[in-house]
């Protein structure tokens, strides 16, 4: 073989080693594209599910849609700078939101404060200082959402998801655990907040207006009566020591305390009350379920809604739980001169419009 033969035939092995480098280069980075470009659409595929409601019992905390309308966000930007006291990462936004919860912290915490009185502190506050945006008059409101902290602070109004951020954003800058909880068919929202002893649901929403108590600090077994929600993914809410309804269970004589017991509290307006009786056998139940539903249908009205379930304590005895929602007709009662003084302005202005309209 000729030098020249032999040269050639050394740049065409060069050649062929260096295209079948190429190849297998092209083809690592074909692969991982695919694979990248796979794990990218299933990502957003799931995105958009969660954005169009069209997935149940989604297992995730933020980034899910209720109602869909109302997105769960995350705001542990806020409450770590609040705790840091360092605020320069945040936006403007965010930094008027951290500015106007840290007064509110001023003014409704103090130092000596346990965790469950901060956090009954700030539960008072969001159930009388904000109003919820679900009466008749909400399309004022509508062209601003108020589900994030930031604009429920400012405008002092909220939906379900509003309530329960804030709150979560309250209890993450006073150092205190807490989760934002989403129900099974992602219509509603509340929270998870974590004590000394245990979790409990808190549903600042349900409790707009009237700070009844009746959903703040339930557990698992009472919370499931009016709610429904991933118990795979969200921890269990077992606390007792802070359980409104089992730390204000009242004993009574027997059964037929319980009318004047529950017309009493019912007057002045409780949200919920529970009891145990110092009698109680097994010959007791049935009588006992007979006047939990007379209750339930007698105190019922038009103005309250009233309802009875048994649950356990943690001595396994039965507690009596009387729940009373309350209806907020306020809005729509006016006095007699207001009622007269509208009338005659729609008649009046009836008159004018058909003397105007005068066919000659």
């Amino acid at each position: 073989m000729t030098k020249k033969a032999k040269a050639l035939l050394s740049v065409g092995c060069v050649f062929m080693a260096l295209l079948i480098c190429a190849c297998v280069v092209l083809s690592a980075i074909t692969v991982h594209n695919l694979r990248t470009n796979a794990d990218a659409i299933a990502q957003n595929t799931e995105l958009v599910k969660r954005y169009v409601g069209e997935t149940e019992d989604v297992d995730a905390e933020d980034d899910v849609l209720i109602a869909n309308q109302y997105m769960i966000k995350s705001t542990t930007q806020i409450s770590d700078a609040y705790k840091s006291k360092d605020a320069s990462a945040l936006d403007d936004r965010d930094k008027e939101t951290l500015d106007l919860a840290s007064k509110i912290i001023d003014e409704i915490i103090k130092p000596d404060m346990s965790d469950y009185e901060k956090e009954e502190a700030v539960y008072l506050y969001l159930t009388t200082k904000l109003n919820s945006t679900n009466g008749i008059l909400t399309v004022i409101s509508s062209s601003t959402d108020n589900y994030e902290p930031h604009d429920v602070l400012k405008n002092k109004s909220a939906v379900c998801v509003g309530y329960a951020t804030t709150f979560r954003m309250f209890m993450q800058m006073l150092g205190i655990e807490c989760k934002v909880v989403h129900s099974s068919d992602l219509s509603h929202s509340w929270d998870l907040v974590k004590l000394d002893d245990g979790w409990y649901h808190v549903d600042c929403y349900s409790d707009n207006d009237s700070t009844t108590y009746a959903n703040f600090n339930m557990d698992d077994q009472y919370c499931s009566i009016n709610h429904n929600w991933s118990r795979e993914y969200f921890p269990a809410a077992n606390g007792t020591k802070y359980n409104y309804v089992l730390m204000n269970k009242k004993e009574l004589k027997n059964i037929y305390a319980l009318p004047e017991y529950a017309a009493k509290a019912i007057s002045k307006k409780k949200g919920v009350i529970a009891c145990t009786f110092k009698s109680f056998g097994e010959k007791d139940q049935h009588a006992a379920n007979y006047m939990a539903d007379s209750i339930q249908n007698n105190f019922s009205t038009e103005s309250q809604s009233v309802s009875c379930q048994w649950v356990l304590d943690a001595d396994n005895n039965y507690v009596l739980v009387i729940t009373v929602m309350y209806s907020n007709s306020s809005s729509l009662e006016i006095d007699g001169k207001t009622s007269e003084k509208i009338d005659n302005a729609i008649f009046e202005a009836i008159d004018k419009y058909e003397l105007n309209n005068q066919s000659y």
